[in-house]
């Protein structure tokens, strides 16, 4: 029997993003910069990064996911996400969280990823 709530109608799997944050391109490039060591692509464009929240203060909390639960890096990766956020002009503190609903799924890369990887 599932005990879970169902999301309520309308709300969405991923939480959306501070997009109109001035630090939000900023935070992406530095998540950019983090590569997955066993795929030849950053971990933005493969979707691994599901919400950037970024508030008044510099303080971004990053909710993410891998590819799968038994990746080799999982206790590493959100500290790498982290550690280059916080090399961004402008934050203050760097939270990286792993999640693992809504499941990561390669339609969740972006074409950059797809044609880098041969998938399209």
């Amino acid at each position: 029997m599932n005990t879970n709530p169902a999301p309520m109608e309308g709300t969405p799997l991923i939480k959306p993003s501070s997009t109109d944050h001035p630090l939000y391109d900023a935070v992406v490039a530095a998540c950019r910069s983090v590569h997955d060591p066993e795929i030849p692509v950053n971990i933005y464009d493969l979707g691994l990064i599901y919400t950037i929240e970024i508030n008044a203060e510099g303080v971004v909390d990053i909710t993410m996911s891998l590819t799968a639960p038994g990746c080799p890096v999982a206790g590493d990766m959100p500290g790498w996400i982290e550690d280059a956020i916080m090399a961004v002009p402008g934050v203050q503190t760097a939270s990286a969280v792993l999640v693992w609903e809504p499941q990561w799924g390669m339609d969740m890369m972006s074409d950059e990823a797809r044609l880098e990887l041969g998938f399209m």
